[in-house]
């Protein structure tokens, strides 16, 4: 069996001295020189590296210019994805947070007449260089970051109508489901993949964590009554905030 990396020991050394009250939340860790000496006399760098890892899992935080510190334990949100809630109309991550007792809001920027990149263009079943309707989304639950989400519409699908932009005119904020019926499309699924990730740069920034902090990313894509793809995103949920639960139906 392979020898365990050094960083990879002294991280479950760290998590022991935390897990026994050693430390605790809003403590500051001793300085990198002092956990080498104590860590067997390893190097700084592989107690960097310990931090870094334990940061991305939401057990230590980083203070620019102050030093590391345990990371005060944070509310984890159960969130439920559920068709159920998108057949009441009521668009669906509202709908989650109302169930959580929280507000939830969000912030987006579209723009339209992007056009496809080919794994956007495949998921569509459209042509590479198609224009689309592009929306980044944050959301927020009671005013904090909890999910961020980029999705595309094909134009030539919503063109001229009133639902062409999924945060503009009088349908605005009705989600897929809502709008697509305005315009005469029944959208009866959606098929979700959620994949374990580590937030980019820009990620964590929107999310309000650390660099490299363990994500959730779900590529969603709605279909119609008849098989088309209507819309499709990429969906990145912090885990150390949220945890993703879905709800399957059961018919008799």
């Amino acid at each position: 069996m392979p020898e365990q990396p050094p960083y990879l020991r002294v991280a479950d050394l760290l998590r022991q001295r935390i897990a026994s009250q050693e430390w605790k939340p809003g403590d500051r860790l001793p300085s990198r020189t002092q956990l080498a000496r104590e860590s067997g006399g390893v190097g700084e760098n592989v107690i960097r590296r310990a931090q870094e890892l334990l940061i991305s899992q939401g057990i230590l935080e980083g203070r620019a210019g102050s030093g590391t510190y345990v990371a005060e334990p944070r509310e984890r949100l159960r969130v439920v994805r559920s068709q159920a809630r998108e057949d009441q109309g009521e668009p669906p991550f509202r709908a989650d947070m109302s169930a959580l007792g929280k507000r939830g809001t969000w912030e987006s920027s579209t723009e339209a007449k992007v056009p496809a990149p080919g794994p956007i263009a495949a998921r569509l079943g459209i042509s590479e260089g198609d224009l689309c309707v592009r929306t980044a989304y944050e959301f927020l639950a009671d005013g904090k970051p909890v999910q961020i989400s980029t999705s595309w519409e094909p134009y030539a699908l919503t063109s001229g109508t009133l639902v062409v932009l999924p945060e503009g005119g009088p349908h605005a904020g009705k989600g897929v489901v809502g709008r697509m019926a305005e315009i005469g499309i029944t959208v009866t699924h959606a098929v979700e993949q959620p994949e374990p990730g580590h937030a980019n740069a820009e990620e964590a920034n929107l999310l309000g964590v650390q660099r490299g902090a363990l994500v959730t990313r779900i590529e969603r894509t709605y279909y119609s009554d008849d098989g088309r793809p209507v819309e499709t995103a990429d969906i990145v949920v912090s885990a150390a905030r949220c945890a993703i639960v879905y709800e399957v139906p059961v018919s008799s």
